[in-house]
């Protein structure tokens, strides 16, 4: 079995890693819970309630105060290594920021689609990232440096040989890829902000088009890709440049060109400035309202976005007359809303959010001509778990007529439902389990429905 001896010692490390975090997890619920996890709404009714009683009797002596948490305390600090005996704050003062992320996944198919028998796989990712404040360092006012500086992953997870959906069930499974850089950034603020420039090795989704506050990341969101990835983009890595440009707080326009051949797990620089010239096209313009409620401002995004792919494709049709054509576009839409705040304050993220989203490709050389998808998330849906999000989401992707009359008569369209919490045992240990139906997977109507359920374990650094 191809890498049997080292994925079975990456699959023990995994367990091991998994079973320690939870351990944590239900040590800190023997621990006297820290005063920050009070939601506002609780402290709010505790006060009231003093008030009250003193009121009722002015001898009572005055209940003595829970202790604030230690400014490094190991169950309440951001990080599982917490200030590096304050290393860390004098980096980031220096303008120098580290970050490591841990993510492993454990995911079953329980019923239908390829194979349920053994249907089980652990699956990762780490992230490390640097990042540079030029302002602090004394280089350069209102510019800085990203760099994805280390990023790794092993096993494909179960989607290829056991599930078959078009749309991974595990976004973050990405094979055996022990370390390599995806991206890195120069960027540079003007105008008092209104303008933004990035150059360097960019990632258009999950940081640049089409970004949801709900529904962006597979390791902190949704895990399946329908979830979370508009299907009909072709978002892509390379070297280009983006542009954002916002005149008002509550509209923006960006842009983005970068190299279209851009290869994984290389520097780009042997495709951007060698071969044939071309470069993907994006284009998004967008409105951020804020609602006023009785609680606060409730934010907002709505968007709209063109793109162009250069990269030849065949098109669907007869195979002995079939013809290559460039020149690819595509539009899509989104949407973004909190609609219900459940404490005071425009910075409390607490609510219910909504989102949906939509996009359309050529039905003549796409296999996926239309996706839409829609959904809910909600922080702090629990009392006194104010950090923890619940959320919903249905998403499908059809297949094009074309592709269908062409070459797969039974090609019809994939519709996955996914349902997830996201437990904070500590703010730097989040565990997610989540669970997925996938209506055809494959897309075709003679696919078999699957049942897909697993956790995730997030550790930050």
């Amino acid at each position: 079995m191809r890498n049997g001896g080292r994925r079975w010692r990456i699959g023990l490390v995994s367990t091991a890693v998994f079973a320690a975090s939870t351990t944590l997890a239900w040590g800190q619920a023997g621990q006297t819970p820290a005063t920050d996890a009070v939601s506002h709404s609780s402290a709010a009714h505790e006060g009231r309630r003093y008030m009250v009683d003193q009121s009722a009797s002015q001898g009572a002596e005055r209940p003595a105060e829970k202790p604030a948490p230690k400014a490094d305390d190991f169950w309440t600090r951001k990080t599982l290594t917490g200030d590096w005996g304050g290393a860390r704050k004098a980096l980031e003062d220096k303008g120098i920021t580290l970050q490591l992320y841990y993510n492993q996944q454990f995911q079953q198919n329980f019923k239908g689609g390829l194979d349920t028998h053994n249907g089980h796989r652990l699956s990762g990712s780490y992230d490390l990232n640097v990042l540079l404040d030029f302002e602090k360092v004394g280089f350069m006012d209102n510019a800085g440096f990203f760099m994805r500086a280390a990023k790794g992953t092993w096993s494909d997870g179960i989607n290829p040989n056991k599930v078959g959906a078009l749309n991974n069930v595990n976004q973050d499974a990405g094979d055996d890829h022990p370390i390599f850089v995806n991206k890195w950034w120069f960027w540079k603020k003007f105008a008092e902000d209104k303008v933004e420039l990035r150059l360097g090795l960019l990632q258009t989704n999950k940081d640049l088009f089409d970004v949801s506050p709900y529904a962006n990341h597979e390791d902190k969101d949704f895990i399946n890709r329908g979830s979370i990835r508009n299907a009909t983009i072709p978002h892509r890595n390379g070297i280009g440049v983006f542009l954002k440009v916002q005149p008002v707080e509550w509209l923006y326009t960006q842009f983005a060109t970068l190299d279209a051949q851009f290869q994984a797990r290389t520097t780009g620089f042997n495709t951007a400035f060698h071969d044939e010239p071309w470069f993907m096209v994006y284009s998004e313009t967008g409105v951020t309202p804020k609602w006023k409620s009785a609680k606060g401002a409730l934010p907002g995004n709505i968007r709209g976005g063109v793109w162009y792919d250069p990269v030849p494709k065949t098109k669907f049709e007869d195979v002995g007359a079939a013809e290559t054509k460039t020149g690819d576009v595509g539009y899509y839409f989104g949407a973004d809303q909190l609609i219900w705040k459940e404490c005071e304050g425009d910075k409390d993220k607490q609510g219910l959010g909504l989102f949906a989203r939509y996009g359309h490709a050529r039905a003549d050389r796409n296999r996926i001509s239309d996706y839409w998808s829609i959904g809910a998330s909600y922080r702090g849906l629990i009392p006194d778990r104010d950090h923890d999000v619940v959320g919903l989401a249905v998403s499908q992707s059809i297949l094009s007529d074309r592709y269908r009359d062409e070459r797969r008569p039974l090609a019809d369209r994939e519709t996955a439902y996914e349902l997830y919490y996201a437990y904070e045992a500590t703010p730097w240990c989040i565990i997610s389990p989540h669970f997925q139906v996938i209506t055809n997977p494959g897309g075709e109507q003679d696919d078999r429905d699957a049942i897909v359920g697993g956790v995730r374990v997030r550790i930050i650094f």
